[in-house]
């Protein structure tokens, strides 16, 4: 398989499958997002906030990356029972995204109460990021997982950061903007059926590389 004519295990196809893998993991509706959206319709230390929840991405996928990577190299068999187990996970939270794209019902409706101080945004923010365990499911495990099947770690680190530092700063400086749209049920649905239409995609390519 080529991408832009690059093969896809290259350098260029993993750094969109990282880029496209991490923007689906973390386009999920969750707290760290709403938080995240509510500071951002607030005007509310949103530099701190995204800055925090980038960086810790940054981190986690390093680990996952760097660590998958020699532990793949010491023992070979890790590798397909990380890709199938992977795209395990991959297919069943596409299905539970399209799902809830199905059920609908979604809503954000960020508090109106006072101003929240510094100190108190950012250990909501850090206590959102680093005690939620699927954060290492998705950045450190998943993410891990499928890098291995790649030979450029670096680029496939690099397009799963890059997805997290745009992603954070667009939901962050681009919330107020979104106050309304995603005050409607309708919108999380197209948002959600997008998740799962993508991470579907991955798994396949996955499977089949």
């Amino acid at each position: 398989m080529t991408v832009f004519g690059m093969t896809s295990t290259g350098p260029w196809g993993a750094f969109l499958t990282a880029f496209a893998l991490s923007a689906s993991l973390i386009l999920a509706i969750g707290a760290q997002n709403a938080f995240v959206l509510r500071q951002g319709i607030r005007r509310e230390h949103v530099l701190a906030v995204v800055l925090i929840c980038a960086f810790s991405d940054a981190i986690l996928i390093a680990i996952g990356v760097g660590g998958f990577s020699a532990i793949v190299r010491s023992a070979p068999w890790l590798e397909p029972a990380f890709t199938y187990g992977g795209a395990a996970f991959l297919v069943w939270y596409g299905f539970r995204s399209l799902r809830d794209a199905w059920k609908g019902g979604s809503t954000l409706e960020p508090s109106q109460d006072k101003l929240t101080p510094l100190r108190d945004a950012v250990l909501t923010c850090l206590a959102l990021t680093w005690l939620n365990p699927h954060v290492y499911i998705d950045t450190v495990v998943l993410v891990g997982s499928v890098s291995a099947q790649f030979q450029s770690p670096f680029a496939f680190a690099a397009g799963a950061t890059l997805a997290s530092f745009l992603f954070f700063f667009a939901l962050g400086y681009g919330a107020r903007l979104l106050a309304g749209l995603f005050a409607r049920p309708r919108s999380w649905q197209v948002l959600d059926a997008l998740v799962g239409f993508t991470m579907l995609a991955i798994a396949i390519k996955l499977l089949i590389a």
